[in-house]
């Protein structure tokens, strides 16, 4: 499908026979007939959205239940504040781009700060809300868009990286298909147990799935396997639809006076740095497919920027990690999504997903696996751009990539690669190369490993 015309605007699936959008609420809000769409392509575009990105009302609440945090709750959160983000985004920025709490942070929220550095959820929560404030300072004031500039590309790349190699040990984790050893660190797992087979089975259901571009494949291999769990893995079936489970054990728990003590101020910066490179590559790699980076519209991706700061924060209060901009709204924008109603369709149908807590209850963690590992894989694709003919750029970045799964820390890898980076640099007669905001990053972490050992 060609994207693009000359006007910068996109012509949604060739369609002729849908015609312009007619006047109205939808029109005047969304000016549709402007961005040479339809109700019916807005929708469609929305559907498939939420189907590629639904497989996190899955996945969140049972990583962030590995903290301790009640499912019920998380889940509930996830799916408010993936509708209040996306609604936002809907109606202030007019972008076809939808919300949720991100992969890897929440991972980096459960294991790492909760579970590795002992920290409570409640003080995990105040980092995420003190993060979201420095996120919506620094959109307000226009020094995000300076210190995107000033990271390395490099590190940039390599942080997507690490987290994407972090997410898949969490997985195969989950899976079984690894498994602790006091020789060798890690091992293979129990291949004969009914958990781990299904697992595996999950992933090639969601690989052949994707690859024959089938919409919502990530969604159907988590159902599959959650479907067969019954059959041959002993899970208990907790039912379809009910109401929504309370939401009260997480809204406003948060504890923001822990989160303030001098352990998490580096994993404010860790959350802070890797939704600064996450939502922003994704706003603008996403807007710029739907043509809407055009001159003349650069303001709305400001406005966009904001709605996904202030969707952070948000999040923090229902009781959830990290939201950030989801890259499968790229789905949507591929099926002919242009304005925010895409995004508000999005949210109507992660409202309407409130009404479904039993299912979610019943996903065991090895049906989220193959999700999991599947998009880890993805997250590896950004090493080609690396250039691999200056080891200057190349080995800083994978040592932050390979240091996140090796450490079990996100905030290790991003603390080692920023060093490295600034002292290879230094050595070897290139430190005029290095921005200000490289030095003042390396030199926060390189204080915390003097004075405790640690990035944490």
């Amino acid at each position: 499908m060609d994207l693009k015309r000359d006007d910068g605007l996109t012509r949604p699936g060739g369609s002729p026979q849908d015609g312009p959008a007619q006047g109205g609420f939808l029109e005047r809000t969304f000016a549709l007939t402007a961005h040479g769409t339809t109700v019916r392509t807005e929708l469609l575009a929305g559907l498939t959205t939420f189907l590629t990105m639904a497989y996190i009302i899955f996945v969140n609440p049972n990583i962030l239940g590995d903290a301790g945090m009640p499912k019920g709750a998380v889940f509930v959160a996830t799916c408010l504040v993936a509708a209040i983000g996306s609604l936002v985004m809907a109606f202030y920025a007019n972008y076809p781009i939808a919300l949720a709490p991100g992969m890897g942070l929440n991972a980096y929220f459960a294991y790492v700060v909760v579970l590795q550095m002992g920290y409570t959820w409640q003080a995990a929560l105040g980092a995420v809300f003190i993060s979201g404030l420095l996120f919506m300072v620094v959109t307000l004031t226009g020094l995000r868009r300076i210190i995107v500039e000033g990271i390395p590309r490099s590190m940039r790349i390599a942080i997507t990286v690490g987290i994407g190699l972090f997410l898949a040990i969490i997985a195969l984790k989950s899976a079984g298909v690894v498994t602790a050893s006091p020789a060798t660190f890690v091992t293979l797992g129990d291949l004969h147990k009914p958990s781990t087979v299904l697992a595996v089975l999950g992933f090639l259901i969601v690989t052949v799935l994707s690859v024959r571009k089938v919409r919502g494949a990530l969604l159907a291999g988590i159902l599959s396997v959650t479907i067969l769990s019954f059959l041959v893995a002993d899970n208990t079936f907790q039912g379809v639809a009910s109401l929504p489970p309370s939401i009260a054990p997480t809204l406003f728990a948060l504890d923001i006076t822990d989160a303030l003590s001098g352990g998490l101020l580096n994993v404010i910066l860790v959350f802070f740095l890797v939704e600064l490179f996450d939502a922003t590559g994704t706003l603008m790699g996403v807007a710029n497919r739907a043509g809407l980076l055009t001159e003349g519209k650069m303001e709305r991706l400001d406005k966009a920027l904001m709605a996904d700061s202030s969707s952070i924060f948000v999040g923090s209060l229902l009781g959830t990690s990290s939201t950030t901009a989801y890259l499968e709204s790229a789905s949507g924008v591929e099926e002919g999504g242009r304005t925010g109603l895409t995004a508000a369709t999005v949210a109507v149908l992660f409202l309407a997903c409130l009404f479904f807590a039993p299912l979610a209850g019943s996903v065991p963690a090895y049906a989220t696996a193959p999700a999991l590992f599947y998009v880890a894989c993805l997250m590896l694709h950004e090493l080609v751009d690396l250039d691999w003919d200056d080891l200057t750029e190349v080995l800083p970045a994978c040592v932050t990539a390979l240091l996140m799964p090796f450490t079990y820390s996100i905030a290790n890898g991003v603390a080692f690669g920023f060093i490295t980076y600034a002292v290879i640099k230094l050595l070897t007669g290139r430190a005029g190369q290095v921005k200000p905001v490289v030095w003042v990053i390396a030199a926060v972490f390189l204080f915390k490993f003097v004075v405790s050992g640690s990035a944490h």
